[in-house]
C-alpha cells in the first residue's frame, strides 16, 4: 500500500491556524460550548475549507489532546532517579509552574476535559499518564526508604504539584483579580513553592 503524500507547506500551515484557533475557542468555550463554525471564524478559514482538514469538532479536539498529553508528561519524565531528590522534584514542580506561564490556554484545556468527565482522554490517563506517575512514584518512594526526603505518599506529592502549579493557569483571572497590578504571579508562587516543598521534603 502506498504511503500517504506529504503535506504541502500551504496544507501544513492551514492545519496548524486550525489548531491554533480550536485551541482558543476550545480553552474558552469547552468541547460542548465551542463550533465549527466559531474555530472556522478565529482561524480565518471557511467551514468547508476546515472540513478537509479535519472530519469533525472532535476530530480537532482529539488531535490537540494528543499533542498536549506529550507536552504534559515531559516535565515528569525529567525528573532523574540518580540526581538529587530534593532538587529534582523542586525541577519538576518548577517545570510545571512555567508550563502554567506558557502554556495557560493548553491548561485550560486539559482541565476542561478533565471536569467533563475526560470521554475524549480516559485511554491516555489509565495508560500513559498513570504509567509514568507510578513509575515516578516508586523513585520517590526509593529515595523515602532510603532517608533522602521525607516519608510522604509519591502520588499525592504529585497530585499536590498538580494543583499548587496549575492553578495559576485555571484560575488566572482570580489569582490577579486578588495579587491587583504590578505583581508578578508565577515568579512569587516559584519562591512559595520552593519553600514549601523544601520543608515539605526535609527528613
Amino acid at each position: 500500500m502506498p504511503s500517504a503524500r506529504p503535506r504541502t507547506r500551504i496544507q501544513t500551515k492551514n492545519r496548524e491556524t486550525i489548531l491554533d484557533a480550536a485551541l482558543e475557542v476550545f480553552s474558552q468555550h469547552g468541547f460542548r460550548g465551542a463550533t465549527l463554525d466559531m474555530i472556522a471564524a478565529e482561524a480565518g478559514l471557511s467551514k468547508p475549507n476546515l472540513l478537509y482538514y479535519f472530519p469533525s469538532k472532535e476530530a480537532i479536539h482529539v488531535t490537540l489532546l494528543s499533542q498536549l498529553m506529550n507536552t504534559w508528561l515531559d516535565p515528569l519524565r525529567a525528573l532523574d532517579p540518580d540526581g538529587d531528590p530534593v532538587a529534582e522534584i523542586l525541577a519538576y514542580a518548577r517545570r510545571k509552574l512555567e508550563m502554567s506561564r506558557d502554556f495557560p490556554r493548553e491548561s485550560r484545556l486539559f482541565a476542561n476535559e478533565i471536569v467533563q468527565g475526560a470521554p475524549r482522554m480516559q485511554a491516555a490517563l489509565a495508560g500513559d499518564l498513570k504509567n509514568l506517575v507510578d513509575e515516578k512514584a516508586k523513585v520517590i518512594r526509593a529515595w523515602a526508604a532510603e532517608g533522602r526526603i521525607a516519608d510522604i505518599d509519591p502520588h499525592h506529592l504529585i497530585f499536590s504539584i498538580w494543583s499548587l502549579t496549575q492553578h495559576y493557569a485555571d484560575f488566572d483571572v482570580q489569582v490577579r483579580a486578588v495579587l491587583g497590578t504590578g505583581r508578578d504571579p508565577i515568579a512569587e508562587a516559584d519562591l512559595f513553592l520552593d519553600r514549601l516543598f523544601r520543608r515539605l521534603l526535609a527528613p
